[in-house]
């Protein structure tokens, strides 16, 4: 952001997007003027909610996790992996989606992702929890009402509460998908957030 010229800006991130989203607002708060998370509680949280319901449900973290059994197993047979519609992603989008779902290197680097996130991503976050460190700036958290992140955790702002010093959010009707699912909404609370 700042070889573009932009000392601070706002940020929004969705699921693994929100991971790397909140990593930068804790480690570079000048930078970030307000927070968007949606579908998002930190890592170390969920770990330290992990339970067997959290394990059925979420199972891909753990074997994602794994070395190099994941990538032989999705890029075997990608398209049965993964299971896009263009009829919810638009054509284009879906086009473009099922091309990088194809890509060796692009499963090894979403698998690295998840890999981190059991490790390092939640020894930072553990890190900060210790030192006391909660983002400063203002903090706007979404979740999907149709998706289980309500349903493992009851209100995700009971979990944010201890992370932030100004938070606000709400439930979105919609699935995990919620930027082609409701994108109306979505963009019209970003936009009067921001």
């Amino acid at each position: 952001m700042n070889q573009l010229g932009h000392e601070q800006f706002v940020l929004a991130g969705h699921d693994r997007g929100s991971y790397s989203a909140l990593r930068l607002a804790l480690d570079y708060p000048s930078a970030v003027s307000k927070l968007a998370l949606l579908d998002c509680i930190p890592i170390s949280e969920h770990l330290a909610r992990a339970n067997a319901n959290f394990a059925t449900s979420w199972w891909h973290w753990f074997f994602y996790a794994q070395p190099d059994i994941p990538e032989r197993v999705i890029t075997a047979d990608p398209d049965s992996w993964y299971q896009g519609d263009p009829a919810i992603m638009g054509q284009e989008n879906y086009d473009e989606w099922r091309q990088a779902v194809r890509n060796p290197a692009t499963i090894r680097a979403m698998l690295e992702d998840y890999r981190a996130g059991l490790t390092i991503d939640r020894e930072h976050e553990e890190a900060d929890r210790t030192a006391g460190k909660i983002l400063q700036m203002p903090l706007l958290v979404l979740w999907s009402l149709r998706d289980d992140l309500e349903l493992l955790y009851g209100n995700p702002l009971d979990i944010w509460k201890d992370w932030a010093s100004d938070l606000r959010g709400h439930g979105v009707e919609s699935g995990h998908h919620m930027a082609e699912e409701a994108p109306d909404e979505l963009a019209t609370t970003l936009i009067n957030f921001f």
